[in-house]
């Protein structure tokens, strides 16, 4: 991957992040995919740690990377969520999208959710709570959470 040669000049993190975002964009990087450590890319780069860290900022201002604690850098957009919240909203924002949960309807209870996912209760409600704030879902105090109406 590398082509062997330090980069100099100003502003070297633009250059940092213009390579790897060639990297996603070839699929060398692919959505998922954890990227090369701090130390890695200033070994390859030939520049310090906090010119590596700009370049990375700037992909992840660009939402094409995220960091994900106890496992770094991560490429956006992949099937698999950083967090297991995330794929789980992820997976019902494409039921109610797709019809299967129609506006009005009623989700599966937390209990439920938690059986079918296998996650424990505070991470079905990070779910859900995500999706009340994009607005796809609401809850009625005592009657449980729907659908919203106005999609």
């Amino acid at each position: 991957m590398t082509s062997g040669r330090w980069l100099t000049g100003g502003r070297v993190y633009f250059q940092i992040a213009d390579r790897l975002r060639q990297r996603i964009a070839a699929g060398a990087l692919r959505p998922g995919g954890v990227l090369p450590s701090e130390a890695a890319l200033c070994a390859e780069f030939g520049v310090a740690r906090n010119t590596v860290r700009r370049g990375l900022a700037l992909l992840e201002e660009e939402g094409l990377i995220v960091t994900v604690p106890s496992k770094g850098r991560v490429v956006a957009g992949g099937q698999d969520a950083p967090y297991r919240y995330q794929g789980i909203a992820a997976e019902l924002r494409a039921r109610i999208e797709g019809g299967e949960l129609p506006p009005g309807g009623a989700l599966p209870s937390e209990a439920e959710l938690r059986r079918q996912y296998g996650a424990s209760r505070n991470t079905v409600r990070q779910a859900l709570a995500l999706l009340e704030r994009d607005g796809l879902v609401v809850a009625e105090h005592g009657r449980g959470r729907f659908v919203s109406r106005s999609e």
